[in-house]
């Protein structure tokens, strides 16, 4: 059975975790107590944020075989008969888990990582641009000083991404590993072979397959509802509004992802002035399309 790991870690700006790990000077640092609002612009797209975080991961989960998750599985299962002194029962194990790589190897022989598991982990940012720009602030001064340590949480926790990791056994090793085991149980060495079966367990990998800026995100969904509007030339005084406020909150998710380094100013600057350019032609109840044509293009290549 293909298995997915979620792990969703939301901070108040970096978290309230982050400032009680660091009583010394919690007192003294720009991040807040708690979660700052958001804009009901940008929570409105959030169910688009999540819909996409389950298609990708559908998507990954794909790659991962049964076989795989079965040759882990026995593996745990061989090192745990050994605790119990069930030798008979391990060498049985070991055989299932090379029988299993065998198979995989035998359908790609060039496959050099089976995955076996994937993990989706959310960090979301829940500050404003104010806040962010004072605890970058904070973190140079720290730099600057020499205190690495006390810059260290703040900029390590300064992300609001989606990250895909997947778990994968490396072919290239691990069926030799799991092979020589069984000669150290046929000589009794038993704890030589519960310690090698734990060495080839450490040496599953783990990679960073794919990380998704979630400001960028949100600032492609908010548009995608501002379009809409825009082609609405029949737009009541509350679309207006809400077209406006889409358009607003999307600059400021942009400012947020060109703040925390996903992208350099060279490449946000073209979309601010997209922004400006269909806040302009909108202006007054106007309707068109194609207007968002062109930051949709950026915000794909951004991303």
């Amino acid at each position: 059975m293909q298995t997915l790991k979620l792990k969703t870690l939301t901070a108040a700006l970096l978290g309230l975790g982050l400032i009680a790990s660091a009583p010394s000077f919690a007192e003294k640092t720009a991040l807040p107590a708690e979660a700052q609002a958001q804009s009901e612009a940008t929570e409105s797209v959030q169910p688009q944020v999540d819909a996409k975080t389950t298609e990708q991961a559908a998507e990954k989960r794909k790659k991962i075989t049964a076989d795989a998750i079965a040759a882990v599985a026995e593996t745990r299962n061989a090192l745990k008969l050994l605790d119990e002194k069930k030798t008979d029962e391990a060498l049985a194990a070991l055989e299932r888990v090379t029988g299993k790589l065998e198979l995989i190897l035998a359908r790609d022989p060039k496959l050099a990582l089976a995955p076996v598991d994937v993990e989706v982990i959310t960090y979301d940012l829940l500050a404003d641009l104010d806040t962010i720009k004072a605890v970058i602030k904070e973190a140079e001064d720290y730099l600057e000083d020499g205190e690495v340590q006390k810059a260290r949480p703040l900029v390590a926790n300064l992300a609001s991404e989606i990250q895909f990791r997947t778990t994968s056994i490396p072919l290239a090793s691990y069926p030799s590993a799991i092979k020589a085991v069984a000669p150290l149980i046929d000589a009794g060495k038993v704890d030589e072979a519960k310690a090698a079966l734990q060495a080839a367990l450490n040496t599953l990998v783990v990679t960073t397959d794919e990380v998704i800026p979630l400001p960028v995100l949100r600032a492609e969904n908010l548009l995608k509802k501002a379009e809409a509007l825009a082609e609405n030339e029949d737009r009541t005084v509350k679309d207006n509004e809400t077209l406006a406020s889409q358009l607003a909150a999307a600059r400021n998710q942009l400012k947020m992802a060109e703040l925390l380094g996903y992208g350099n100013k060279k490449a946000f600057k073209p979309m601010y002035e997209q922004i400006d350019a269909i806040e302009q032609k909108t202006a007054g109840g106007k309707g068109g399309k194609g207007w968002f044509d062109k930051i949709k293009q950026q915000l794909s290549d951004l991303i």
